[in-house]
């Protein structure tokens, strides 16, 4: 932001913008984005990524230069998934919902396509003629295209899927059904398995990208979409850029409008996530992909693409909710209740749901945490809080703590809370938490904050602090180990809630929202 802000100080009072800096570091987004699929129209860079049970679901980031990268919007408005659990309503969708999912652009009818397989039963494809808004549902089609890649040959749709076995599909025309489909590649038990499929064309090629998560990426290769396919193996174990986190792997190819090819793959580095890691792509002399390494390992920086310099507004920062419609930075944990929160220069959230358990409760408004370490703060004015509710800022995961308000017999106190778990098993509620610590707080509006250390490994801690002024923060109870252990697949994320104890009708208001980096 400072560097962009520079860039137009100069050229307003006629000086030259400052030079573009020659590398760029690695991950290019510390944010959760998993499994992502990336894509270029014309001077415009588009990535999609994987979101599970939060909605609107399959966020799209939009960038100019590969490096700098910005909200754009959502392929998938509301989890409309046929089953009641995606409202926390007949259930929960707790790790379900998006998972790896194919993302492209159709020249021929200038449209963007979205295909992903929920549940492993079916297959949704939602369509737009804009990459970050304006999207409905297409199609449902009654098979499943497990971590599907999406190819458009000759305006002939083709869809690459499979765990293990490595399938292609032909779709009709308008992407509703299924042409045919045929198994292309058994991969040998020497590998294990390889999914994460992405399909591609250079020149008379086919090729499928997969990976062998968590460590290693192998492509495909043919003359024809339906095989038969040779496989090189692209990576594995290489040392990633991001102290303590994992090998980047999964992901996809994109070649600029300059004829330059990079692979955007991400990088595990719980408890924050999954994060965009980006690298440059040559091709050997018989046409496979070759990965460009720094010392042997994946380049914690690389020399930027060759692309004009193009910085964009940070992806922290501080929100007033002005307007009547939520920022793409935004994901509710399940569908929100939609009768139960507005938006109008700032966020009202009236409560949802009667229950004593945040992970059943709806309209739960997430943002996620930037890393290595940031800082997220809430403005509430709680003044129309009911007895019983419960209001606050969570560190959102399936072991979960947060500070917040408890109003009860007409009393408002201040609370930091821990002990909130799910069983990996179902991802069932074990526990609701327990107050460690807490303070009465008079009627005026009070700022909730969370300090969040998400750098790969154990021992990584939240802690939680509050004012009645703004600027001057309390400490409030000891600090909140995170889990890093990969099996929710999701990193934790800020969350703002509010629900109620014994009855609906309460609410609070959030002035802002703000998310900062030391």
């Amino acid at each position: 932001m400072k560097l962009w802000i520079a860039a137009v100080l100069a050229l307003v009072i006629g000086g030259a913008a400052p030079a573009a800096p020659s590398t760029f570091s690695n991950p290019v987004v510390w944010q959760d984005f998993a499994d992502g699929d990336i894509i270029r129209v014309g001077d415009v860079y588009y990535y999609s990524a994987s979101t599970m049970h939060y909605s609107p679901g399959a966020p799209v980031l939009r960038s100019y230069d590969l490096v700098n990268w910005e909200y754009a919007g959502h392929s998938v408005p509301r989890l409309d998934f046929d089953s009641s659990a995606y409202d926390l309503t007949g259930g929960r969708a707790y790790v379900k919902g998006i998972w790896a999912s194919a993302f492209n652009y159709r020249p021929a009818r200038n449209t963007y396509y979205w295909l992903g397989c929920t549940e492993f039963n079916r297959t949704y494809v939602y369509t737009s003629a804009s990459a970050g808004s304006g999207w409905s549902k297409k199609a449902r089609i009654n098979k499943c295209y497990y971590d599907a890649g999406l190819l458009f040959d000759n305006d002939t749709p083709y869809v690459a899927y499979g765990n293990g076995t490595i399938s292609v599909a032909q779709l009709s025309p308008d992407l509703t059904a299924e042409v045919r489909s045929q198994a292309v590649y058994q991969t040998p038990a020497s590998i294990g398995t390889l999914e994460g499929a992405r399909m591609y064309k250079r020149g008379n090629y086919y090729y499928i990208w997969l990976t062998r998560p968590a460590n290693g990426q192998y492509v495909l290769r043919s003359t024809s979409p339906w095989g038969p396919y040779e496989q090189r193996q692209v990576l594995l174990d290489l040392p990633g850029p991001i102290t303590g986190g994992g090998v980047p792997h999964q992901g996809g190819l994109v070649q600029t409008q300059n004829g330059d090819w990079w692979y955007m793959a991400f990088t595990d580095a719980y408890p924050g996530g999954r994060m965009p890691t980006l690298a440059p792509i040559t091709w050997s002399g018989d046409g496979w992909p070759v990965l460009q390494t720094v010392n042997g390992r994946w380049g914690a920086s690389y020399a930027r693409p060759n692309l004009p310099w193009h910085p964009l507004a940070p992806m922290t920062g501080a929100d007033s909710f002005p307007g009547g419609t939520l920022g793409p930075q935004y994901e509710w944990n399940h569908n929100p209740d939609t009768t139960k929160f507005s938006v109008n220069n700032g966020l009202t959230l009236s409560t949802a749901t009667v229950t004593n358990d945040l992970y059943a409760a709806r309209n739960t408004l997430t943002r996620r945490i930037q890393g290595p370490s940031s800082t997220a703060t809430v403005q509430l004015d709680h003044s129309a809080m009911a007895n019983g509710d419960r209001a606050g800022l969570a560190m959102l995961r399936d072991s979960s703590a947060w500070i917040g308000l408890r109003k009860d017999n007409g009393v408002t106190r201040v609370s930091m809370t821990d002990g909130l778990t799910m069983s990996a098993n179902g991802w069932s509620t074990t526990g609701t938490g327990a107050e460690r610590a807490g303070a009465t707080v008079g009627g005026g509006p009070i700022w909730l904050r969370v300090s969040a250390d998400i750098r790969p490994g154990s021992g990584r801690t939240a802690t939680f602090s509050y004012s009645t002024n703004g600027s001057t923060f309390t400490t409030l109870g000891p600090a909140f180990p995170l889990t890093n252990d990969w099996r929710f697949f999701m990193g934790y994320r800020f969350g703002l809630f509010n629900h109620a104890t014994q009855a609906l009708g309460g609410s609070v208001r959030a002035g802002q929202f703000t998310v900062s980096t030391p």
